[in-house]
């Protein structure tokens, strides 16, 4: 069991409602028999430095109680950190994709969660995926990393406010599908070949799902040690609406519009801008001009308390 932790709360996730959420979980908060703290982000990466000086104080674990945003922000915190003082995250599910608590079998109810991650019994080391692009900047990424269509798609979800979870996600892919059918000229090498092809979607993925419910990638272990490619070619939008309910079921493999592949380094150029998102967080948008990128994995980085 942990001696010291700390709690990170986005008192925005799922809408607003993590707040209410997080008042109903106190009582398991206060049966912990070591020394814990609250801590609530109030700005963007804001969990970012609170994971980084978690760490830096001596917590030796930190629990992220949002969705993957918080948790993607909490990683990235926590990579800052040498190996040996890396402490072991918890995450607690109250957002509205809970992507990564889902690849690591956490409980979807907020409570259990809690009260599992505290007692901290079933450990594991995971991998994480690294991105730096052509200005050096680096992201770190537990989940899924998207180029173009599912970028777009997170850009969007993230202005509709009415609906929420697996819904505001499907209404995004709609209107992405409808407005914004731009293919790119990519050109791809990793560690196993090179390749170019003119895609609508790629998608790099350290766990099998993303929107809430999008298998876009079934059998991918984020301790394997290596990433897995989804790349959907130039195809038109009636076969992009084809697409959809097969990347839901995880079926999609068995269209030749679709190409998967595996990898541990991958370096990426397009015609295009990249728009890109990190599990969920949106690393360049509309506007950018990024055409550059390198990714790779990095085994065993991170201890999570497994479900």
């Amino acid at each position: 069991m942990p001696r010291k932790v700390k709690l990170i709360l986005n008192p925005m996730a799922d809408m607003g409602r993590a707040w209410k959420t997080a008042n109903d979980l106190r009582p398991i908060a206060q049966e912990f028999k070591g020394e814990l703290t609250w801590s609530g982000t109030v700005y963007p990466t804001h969990a970012i430095e609170l994971a980084k000086q978690a760490a830096e104080e001596g917590c030796d674990m930190v629990v992220a109680l949002g969705g993957d945003g918080t948790a993607h922000e909490v990683v990235n915190g926590l990579m800052q950190v040498p190996a040996e003082k890396r402490p072991v995250m918890g995450v607690v599910p109250i957002g509205s994709g809970n992507d990564f608590a889902y690849s690591i079998g956490v409980n979807q109810k907020p409570d259990r969660a809690l009260a599992h991650a505290l007692k901290a019994e079933t450990i594991r080391a995971v991998d994480i995926g690294r991105m730096t692009d052509e200005h050096g900047r680096v992201e770190y990424f537990d989940n899924t990393l998207g180029i173009g269509f599912d970028a777009v798609v997170t850009i969007r979800s993230h202005k509709l406010p009415i609906v929420k979870g697996f819904l505001m996600y499907l209404t995004a892919v709609i209107q992405t599908i409808l407005l914004n059918h731009h293919p790119a000229k990519i050109h791809a090498e990793t560690d196993a070949e090179t390749w170019d092809a003119e895609l609508l979607m790629f998608t790099l993925c350290n766990g099998p799902r993303e929107g809430g419910g999008f298998m876009l990638s079934p059998d991918s272990k984020n301790d394997d040690g290596q990433l897995e490619s989804v790349a959907v070619t130039n195809v038109s939008r009636a076969m992009m609406f084809r697409l959809v309910p097969e990347f839901m079921k995880g079926t999609h493999a068995r269209f030749k519009q679709v190409r998967m592949g595996q990898f541990k380094k991958m370096s990426v150029t397009s015609n295009r801008p990249l728009y890109i998102h990190a599990d969920g967080e949106i690393f360049t948008s509309f506007g950018s001009n990024l055409k550059k990128a390198d990714f790779e994995i990095i085994p065993q980085a991170l201890k999570v308390v497994h479900g």
